[in-house]
């Protein structure tokens, strides 16, 4: 087996040990730049919610990773681009947004930044920038002439965000076409304004980074990087932070730390090594040590994940009240002894165990249509969680050392149980 080289700059270095590193332009030249100099690196995040989710949580900690290694990282806040509207990964136009919403949205998504990289005015300090600045701005006779010309349709068509949509024969817009060339403009605008030489993005994302290199070096005669990091999906080949209640949001407003807390502590037995080296700051040492354990110990390091998750977002104090709630209600005897509570074998759970029939069978609920109800009115709760589908089926995963609490509002409880 061939071994990984050793990297001259803490930065590569500590990015590829982590798992972050998926594909990357030039990377003997970028980690050369990275080990002699201080480099701005940045990552855009459009405003199309109030809140950022779990699945933005990724490019968030390469850039906090960017700032621990010594260098300057940008989070692009893309109130110009959200008017556009991104198309990779989507299979139909994004609802368009107007100004005061997209305005809304960026104060709303700021504290997350806020929270996990910091701002100032030192040479490492990160910056909060808006893509607007300049977007809104542009007039459209002289961009085309000045930017266009360094675009092919014919490249512009093998791209994946193009391509996939044209293959499954659905619309994408001559808005959205554009967007492409937009992002790559942002990666131009930012070398010359703030001597930015690298982005980062999900692989997605890869296409757009290539384009505003080629850009730069045709327009302003630089090299200037690109570095993606994997997207995620689960052991199971589910996509990252997807649940039973939808989206896992990073705002404490759309999602208690408690609810974030046990988002962690569900995770899936094989994915959690890798998620402690992607979503905490523990040193490579305690995860391999962690990584190690087997069986029943495996849920030790998914306390460990939860917490250490739960603090670089909320704080060490909401992590260690939500890791106090946990106990207390799963392993201290917190649910009580007097909750109903029913059995469940393996083989009744992988024929499907529906929401509705749990709640029917503990007793929560009466009927059927009494525990749709609950369902869509917002009252049933899986470990704490809403679930608002009433189709969904119980899942492995839903389970914590083999018990699931299935909540009918805030006072009624029971326990479920695998066996």
């Amino acid at each position: 087996m061939t071994s990984v080289p050793k990297r001259r700059s803490e930065l590569i270095e500590v990015l590829e040990q982590r798992g972050f590193l998926h594909q990357c332009t030039n990377i003997e030249q970028l980690d050369e730049t990275a080990a002699t100099s201080v480099i701005t690196a940045y990552n855009g995040f459009d405003a199309t919610a109030d809140s950022l989710h779990v699945g933005h949580l990724l490019p968030i900690m390469m850039l906090r990773w960017v700032q621990n290694t010594g260098h300057r990282p940008i989070a692009l806040i893309g109130g110009g681009t959200t008017k556009v509207g991104d198309p990779s990964g989507k299979e139909e136009t994004r609802q368009l947004l107007d100004d005061d919403a997209i305005n809304s949205n960026i104060k709303s998504i700021q504290k997350t930044f806020e929270k996990l990289i910091e701002f100032g005015e030192g040479s490492t300090d990160a910056l909060l920038v808006n893509n607007a600045d300049w977007l809104d701005t542009l007039q459209y006779i002289p961009f085309l002439r000045d930017v266009g010309p360094h675009f092919t349709i014919n490249r512009m068509l093998t791209m994946d965000s193009v391509k996939l949509r044209l293959e499954r024969e659905q619309p994408l817009t001559f808005l959205e076409f554009n967007y492409m060339i937009l992002q790559s403009y942002d990666f131009l605008e930012l070398h010359m304004r703030y001597g930015c030489t690298l982005q980062t993005g999900g692989s997605d994302q890869w296409g757009n980074i290539v384009n505003g290199i080629e850009l730069g070096r045709r327009v302003a005669q630089t090299e200037l990087f690109g570095l993606t990091c994997p997207l995620i999906t689960t052991s199971s080949g589910a996509k990252m932070g997807k649940t039973a209640a939808g989206a896992v949001w990073l705002n404490e407003e759309r999602l208690s730390a408690y609810d974030y807390y046990q988002f962690w502590r569900n995770a899936e037995d094989p994915d959690v090594g890798r998620f402690l080296k992607l979503f905490t700051e523990l040193p490579m040492e305690e995860i391999s040590r962690l990584e190690l354990l087997e069986g029943g110990e495996i849920n030790d390091a998914k306390k460990v994940l939860a917490f250490e998750a739960t603090k670089l977002l909320h704080g060490e104090s909401a992590a260690i009240a939500s890791q106090k709630t946990a106990e207390s209600t799963f392993e201290s005897g917190g649910v009580g002894d007097s909750l109903p509570s029913i059995d469940l074998s393996d083989e009744a759970l992988a024929n499907g165990m529906s929401l509705v029939e749990a709640l029917k069978a503990t007793g929560l609920c009466k009927s059927g249509g009494e525990a749709r109800r609950l369902i869509l009115g917002g009252g049933a709760k899986i470990n704490g969680e809403k679930v608002e589908d009433e189709t969904y089926l119980l899942q492995a995963d839903d389970f914590i050392d083999s018990q699931l609490k299935l909540s009918s509002g805030k006072k009624r409880h029971a326990i479920v149980t695998l066996v």
